[in-house]
């Protein structure tokens, strides 16, 4: 099997001899949102395989594909153990801000967590459109970056210790909750996450199980594709085009190249 690390740099465009240093986390985060879509494709067409290193490596880095949570920050997280993090990967659950409900799949979205000068730091590049681009540290100090505001603030609940709050540049004018986590549940085995993806897979309430959903983070804002629909979101602009499927499978090779 190939290299991760080289082949996670080819894929991103990271040079080879770029030393991984936490500040250069930022550009690696905004190189992967932009690079390495969100989508479900994999699930939709009923051909998912075990999570292994193997598997996910030749998956997103050597087929381009892209991913759900659970394979994209696992791929990273992979990625930063072998330049020197010692990451960590959790789960926690996501909010509806629009019916203000909790995830009825539970504990499905995966997050990584590391460690720089004694400050414990959520990197997570697997949350669609609504992605930080750096890491939020766990302090309730705010982050801003291209997408908007962020901050994580400790807050003991049923579904973990700390919460991330979100204020999207694009279309939010208040904070709202992304999810919870609990920090002190470390997935030990990527194999756990086998878990997560058959919740995914098979539960009534998974967003994820019924039609196709790909979304991407843009210079511009992000674009998202459902079999429906294409919308863009440029400079706050929206653009929403009402599509077939011979126009999904367009957008889909045109935008995302999948």
């Amino acid at each position: 099997m190939n290299n991760l690390n080289e082949l996670f740099r080819n894929r991103l465009g990271i040079p080879q001899d770029e030393v991984i240093t936490f500040h250069y986390l930022d550009s690696v985060l905004e190189k992967t949102a932009k690079t390495i879509p969100f989508e479900n494709l994999c699930i939709i067409e009923n051909r998912t395989k075990e999570i292994t290193k193997e598997n996910l490596t030749s998956k997103i880095l050597q087929h381009n594909e892209g991913g759900l949570c659970y394979e994209l920050n696992t791929i990273l997280y992979l990625f930063l153990y072998e330049n020197g993090f010692n990451p960590s990967l959790v789960r926690g659950v996501t909010y509806n801000p629009m019916n203000q409900q909790w995830s009825g799949t539970g504990n499905t979205h995966v997050v990584n967590l590391i460690t720089h000068n004694g400050q414990v730091y959520l990197v997570d590049t697997g949350f669609g459109g609504n992605l930080p681009l750096k890491p939020v540290p766990l302090s309730g100090e705010t982050v801003a970056s291209s997408n908007g505001e962020f901050r994580v603030d400790h807050a003991e609940s049923e579904h973990g210790d700390y919460i991330l709050y979100m204020k999207l540049n694009r279309k939010d004018e208040d904070w709202k909750i992304g999810y919870a986590f609990n920090s002190k549940e470390e997935i030990h085995n990527i194999t756990e996450l086998n878990e997560v993806q058959r919740i995914i897979m098979e539960h009534p309430e998974s967003a994820f199980n019924k039609k196709p959903l790909i979304t991407k983070i843009t210079d511009k804002g992000n674009i998202t594709l459902t079999d429906t629909s294409f919308t863009q979101w440029v400079d706050r602009a929206l653009n929403k085009e009402v599509i077939d499927e011979k126009r999904f499978n367009e957008i889909k090779k045109e935008y995302f190249n999948l």
